[in-house]
């Protein structure tokens, strides 16, 4: 059974940046330990006001990003002193534990002409006991994510393991995060491994029980579940999930199983207790107005 169809709605998160947000969704917060998920683009902007799409040093808590690109190239910036362009099929993977402050800039024109720049950005919730943590950083290379293919099929394994894959991406708890390609008319169905899987279609369209599923529904689906899936047309899927992490709350760039948590980092934040990256620390965005939401889960305002 089909758990619940997720519409991406629209979000803008600066001057010719809107993106669709799929995760948190009101009926849905969380898939597995993934607790947020934006697609961009394919982003046309003229070279010009190439800067103007830049995220400014901002802060996190509680979580891991995924930062993951179709086409272009990204500079990301820490607190860590790390500096690290992103490719395409590379992942960038930050950890921000106890807290951590990054900047996503977009400094190669070129990189965008034509629509190039497309990427997909979620984050993973960390277990309890790792909420705390060091803050981390690690880039993955293309060839240190293992890929299979077959006709008319091709897959990457960008972290965890499914379907007999694995690699040597760090995660924190159970987990599984896939990029599929499927020719016209290819079946394919779900990894097995985990609790609760989603199926992102990121372009094309997919069959599931005979209706058809288009770009920008995410399908979620609980284990014991094992549905076909049918490509209409040549279709992209992000597939991602694994087991349940419990209640998590998230203000903007905030994620904690404690609402007292969440307190302290707007505090330290606002009070510059989380250090700005040192090679990106003239700028950064300032802690939002407190708009208060029913239930401690109001949405993230920022792409990372």
């Amino acid at each position: 059974m089909l758990d619940i169809v997720i519409e991406a709605r629209q979000a803008s998160i600066g001057p010719g940046m809107d993106v669709k947000r799929i995760l948190p969704f009101r009926l849905k917060r969380m898939v597995g330990p993934f607790i947020f998920m934006d697609h961009a683009g394919p982003v046309t902007i003229q070279p010009q006001k190439v800067h103007a799409m830049d995220v400014l040093p901002h802060p996190h808590i509680g979580l891991s990003t995924v930062s993951y690109l179709f086409d272009g190239q990204v500079t990301h910036r820490d607190s860590l002193g790390v500096e690290q362009i992103i490719r395409p099929g590379e992942v960038n993977w930050m950890t921000a534990g106890r807290g951590i402050a990054h900047s996503e800039r977009f400094e190669e024109p070129d990189a965008l002409a034509g629509g190039k720049l497309e990427m997909l950005q979620t984050w993973v919730a960390l277990p309890e006991k790792d909420e705390e943590a060091d803050p981390a950083f690690q880039n993955y290379k293309p060839h240190e994510l293992p890929i299979f293919t077959e006709t008319g099929i091709w897959m990457r394994l960008i972290a965890g393991n499914a379907f007999g894959l694995r690699n040597d991406v760090k995660t924190l708890s159970p987990l599984f995060y896939l990029h599929v390609v499927l020719d016209a008319g290819k079946r394919f169905g779900l990894p097995k491994e985990h609790s609760e899987r989603g199926i992102y279609i990121a372009k094309g369209s997919i069959e599931v029980a005979g209706k058809t599923y288009v770009a920008g529904q995410m399908l979620v689906f609980s284990k014991g579940v094992d549905p076909f899936l049918l490509a209409k047309e040549n279709t992209t899927l992000m597939m991602l999930g694994g087991e349940p992490l419990g209640e998590r709350f998230i203000w903007w760039n905030f994620v904690s199983s404690s609402k007292e948590r969440i307190e302290q980092a707007k505090a330290d934040w606002k009070e510059g207790r989380i250090l700005l990256p040192p090679n990106d620390n003239q700028e950064f965005i300032p802690l939002p107005p407190d708009r208060s939401r029913p239930a401690g889960n109001p949405a993230p305002e920022a792409l990372s």
